[in-house]
């Protein structure tokens, strides 16, 4: 194949620009997705994976799988309902919103260290996730919260371990115990 020099100058001109685009859009973030489910009648919902580890500034998406329940996701966070704070301080809040089936929501998570969220209608039912961005060596992490107030206990047993978050990198709901 034989280049001009004006057609090499051109391409080299396109190389160029492209290095000097923004990080985010010339490597755009990494991207997860956690995926909302439930039983046809309703009686068992819950998060595909109940637990994952990302890293930091990592899109993560929600998406609606269930055809018969709305869902939300929904930070831990006094800002969204008078909820406990259980994601951390440099945290932005979340909330999806109810999103019906086939809607998705999408956070990027910045802040190192562990996230908890829950559904709003399901959260007694048990439907929670965490998501652990970083790990502890990462500058800025911050701990899982240990206040457990006005969190019902099935929500807090359905939560995984942070260590085996870290260990397998997501854990899915039959695994979480």
């Amino acid at each position: 194949m034989n280049l001009s020099r004006r057609r090499l100058l051109a391409m080299s001109g396109g190389i160029a620009a492209l290095a000097m685009l923004p990080p985010a859009i010339a490597r755009p973030e990494p991207e997860v997705e956690i995926a909302m489910h439930g039983t046809a009648r309703g009686e068992r919902v819950w998060f595909t994976p109940v637990g994952v580890a990302v890293a930091p500034s990592t899109r993560v998406r929600f998406v609606n799988r269930d055809p018969g329940n709305s869902h939300t996701a929904t930070a831990y966070h006094p800002a969204n309902f008078e909820r406990p704070q259980r994601v951390p301080d440099a945290a932005l809040p979340f909330h999806s919103g109810f999103l019906l089936p086939g809607e998705a929501f999408e956070v990027v998570l910045r802040a190192p260290g562990v996230y908890d969220y829950y559904c709003l209608p399901h959260e007694r039912a048990g439907m929670v996730g965490r998501i652990v961005v970083g790990t502890p060596d990462t500058p800025g992490w911050q701990e899982a919260a240990a206040g457990t107030a006005n969190v019902p206990a099935v929500a807090l047993a359905a939560l995984p371990a942070v260590a085996k978050i870290l260990l397998h990198g997501q854990v899915m709901p039959e695994e979480a115990a």
